[in-house]
């Protein structure tokens, strides 16, 4: 073989390997835009899932006060109750120590 001969032999394989290789490449990247893409779905879904579910943490705290005020309102309920009671009972007695 001559040397011309061989010097276009390397230069075809190399040529062809240079055609794979930047074939590769281009997979790669479009591979790479294509997990980026979904990424940034990834990441907009989970800033909405986020943004609901912050109402579940506020829902909770709602409820806790919701069921102090009702303990609260309970104690005003007897303590009015107790009140009732107790002006029934004199309004009772003044009726009879009139007649």
């Amino acid at each position: 073989m001559d040397p011309t001969t061989l010097w276009l032999a390397t230069l075809g394989i190399a040529l062809v390997v240079v055609l794979i290789v930047a074939a590769l490449l281009i997979w790669i990247a479009r591979a790479a835009e294509r997990i980026d893409a979904h990424a940034l779905a990834i990441w907009t879904v989970g800033k909405s899932i986020a943004a609901n579910t912050v109402q579940i943490w506020h829902l909770q705290k709602t409820n806790e006060t919701a069921g102090e005020i009702l303990a609260t309102a309970r104690t005003i309920a007897a303590v009015a109750s107790s009140i009732d009671g107790r002006l029934s009972r004199l309004s009772a007695a003044l009726r009879g120590g009139r007649e």
